[in-house]
Formats: structure tokens, C-alpha cells, sequence
């Protein structure tokens, strides 16, 4: 991209820049994320960095830099903060590369990276000191929960559910919500997820991780192994469960006496909560791919829930609703 075209957000980046004593000779705009976040690539002096761009998100930059330093601690490859103004949005970052586990799953390498990931989870979760990040608590777990029928049943599919409805959802969630908090707690990145792990040395490369909390051991896994983008066999996610299950334990991690339970009911939760945000992104934000994987979500949720005799009913209610079409531009 040249930088005489930039616009005037990033030409305040630049300015910025050379405040620092940076002069940039080429920047490329990095893919986005469901966020107004603006990501660029920039070589400088025979490197490379990236330019995180975050307008009006003073507080993500603030959390970025401190969970940064907590998962640093923990040993979690996390990318070196050269320059910051959080105030003003802007972060220079080690460039960690550019491959992400997602493009670079589908062959032999597959089981070898994600059990990488793992072992970064169980030393992220057994080192980590989280005791000053807020709680994943019931009030947080229902607000995300509430994301569904409010974008997703009502305003996506056009459905307005009934008393009925309502007290059935109230009673299904209310399932997931206690299994979430019986847990025990850890660091929880909350959207471990293929796209934000880098192929890196050592692996893997984490970012994306200013949400942290404290929370339920279960996330970060769930989020890991039932993923927005692509999936796994039966027998693939039980080999990975049965491997995290074995590291966790070595380290000393306390985990749930039914933890395939556990995670399912979890995994339900967050992936309630994501097919709302998906519908949001398409109604609100006109970010229309997203909602193409609904399906794999609806999928989940069925596995996770159908089968889970206090779920059944949730899982029901879920299966009663429309089908969502393929999704255009809204």
C-alpha cells in the first residue's frame, strides 16, 4: 500500500510512526477481524513489524499490553511490544508471521500443531496468575447468552419467541451457566481459536488475547477443538481431549470430574453466544461471511446438548427454529 493514500486514520498512524524515529518503506494491510481493528505489515531497517490500528479502543490497547505481559510471564510466545499509545489506538508489534493454523491444517502436520497449542493452553492455565483479570461470572456468561434470541432468533431469523419459549430457554441456559461456573478457574483467552494461533518457533504464536478473564478451565479448549472454521473428526477431537486431559493433569491443573460433559456444555454456551455475534456482524456491522457457518455451529450444538439429558430440551428449542438461508449481503 502506499502510503501517500492512506487515509487520514492512518496518516495520524504515520505520524505516530515517525514520532518514534520509525520511517516505514512499505506497508501491507493485513486481513481484518469482526472488530474495527486494522492491522499492518511494515518493513523497516531489513524487518518487519505490525501496526496494530485500534480507533476509540483505548482500553482493548491498555488490556492488550497487560495480558501481553501475563501470558509473557507464563512462558506463551506472545508478540513483543516495541512501541504503544494506547490512548490513541495505536500498537507496534513483533511480526510473529504470517501463516495461521488455519491455513495451515488439512495434512500430517495437524495432530503435531494442535497438540502445540494444547501444551501452550496447560502452561498458559498452569502458570498464569489471574487473579487481577475480571471473572467470567454468571452476569457475563448471561449477557453473551442473551446474544442469541436477541440477533440471532429474533432479529436474523425473524422469530418472536413466546412465554413459552422464554422459560424453556431459561432453563436450558441455566444448565450451561452453572456447568461453567462449578469449574475451576484459569486464564481463559476466550477465542483460543485456530485464526489466532500462528505457525511460529516456538509454537504456537498467540494474539488476539486482550479479553482475557478469569474463568472456566473448559473455554479455551472448547474454543480450540470446536472451531468457527473448520472442524474435526469424532476420533481427532477424543485423541486431543484424552491428550490435554493427560498434560493438564501432569501439571497439576484441577479439572472436572466429567469433563467431556464439561466442555460440551461450555462449548454449547460459546457457541450460542458466536452465532449471535455472526448475526450482528451481518445486521449491524454488513459483515455478511460470517454467517456461512451456521450450520457447523447448529451442528455443535446438537452433539453437544442433544445427547445431554438436562440439555435435550435446549438442544430442542435450537432445532425448532428455522434453518437459516445462505446468507448475501444485507
Amino acid at each position: 500500500m502506499a502510503i501517500d493514500r492512506l487515509d487520514p486514520r492512518g496518516r495520524q498512524m504515520m505520524a505516530w510512526l515517525r514520532d518514534q524515529g520509525i520511517e516505514p518503506t512499505a506497508l501491507q494491510a493485513m486481513g481484518s477481524d469482526a472488530s474495527p481493528r486494522r492491522y499492518f505489515r511494515m518493513e523497516m531497517a531489513g524487518a518487519t513489524r505490525v501496526v496494530m490500528d485500534a480507533p476509540d479502543q483505548a482500553s482493548a490497547c491498555r488490556a492488550f499490553c497487560q495480558i501481553r505481559a501475563l501470558m509473557a510471564r507464563a512462558g506463551i510466545h506472545v508478540p513483543v511490544i516495541h512501541a504503544a499509545a494506547p490512548d490513541n489506538g495505536f500498537l507496534l508489534l513483533e511480526d510473529l508471521g504470517s501463516r495461521d493454523y488455519l491455513s495451515a491444517l488439512g495434512g500430517p502436520r495437524d495432530e503435531p500443531l494442535l497438540r502445540a497449542a494444547i501444551d501452550a493452553l496447560v502452561q498458559l492455565q498452569g502458570r498464569a496468575d489471574g487473579r487481577d483479570l475480571p471473572r467470567f461470572d454468571a452476569d457475563r456468561i448471561d449477557a453473551e447468552l442473551a446474544l442469541f434470541p436477541d440477533w440471532y432468533v429474533r432479529r436474523h431469523l425473524g422469530v418472536e419467541p413466546d412465554a413459552a419459549w422464554w422459560s424453556r430457554w431459561a432453563a436450558g441456559t441455566g444448565v450451561l451457566r452453572q456447568a461453567m461456573l462449578a469449574q475451576p478457574t484459569v486464564v481463559v483467552h476466550r477465542d483460543y481459536m485456530v485464526r489466532n494461533l500462528l505457525v511460529a518457533t516456538p509454537n504456537p504464536g498467540v494474539i488476539d488475547f486482550q479479553d482475557a478473564l478469569a474463568g472456566p478451565v473448559t473455554y479455551d479448549l472448547a474454543s480450540l477443538l470446536r472451531d468457527a472454521f473448520f472442524s474435526l473428526t469424532p476420533e481427532q477431537e477424543q485423541s486431543l481431549i484424552e491428550y490435554y486431559r493427560r498434560q493438564a493433569e501432569a501439571a497439576g491443573i484441577p479439572l472436572p470430574t466429567d469433563l467431556s460433559r464439561a466442555l460440551d456444555r461450555t462449548a454449547a454456551q460459546r457457541h450460542l453466544k458466536v452465532l449471535g455475534i455472526f448475526a450482528r456482524l451481518y445486521h449491524r456491522d454488513h459483515k455478511p461471511g460470517y454467517l456461512a457457518d451456521a450450520p457447523r455451529f447448529l451442528d455443535y450444538l446438537h452433539r453437544e446438548i442433544g445427547g445431554d439429558p438436562a440439555g435435550q430440551d435446549l438442544a430442542a428449542l435450537v432445532a425448532e427454529l428455522p434453518r437459516p438461508e445462505r446468507t448475501a449481503s444485507p
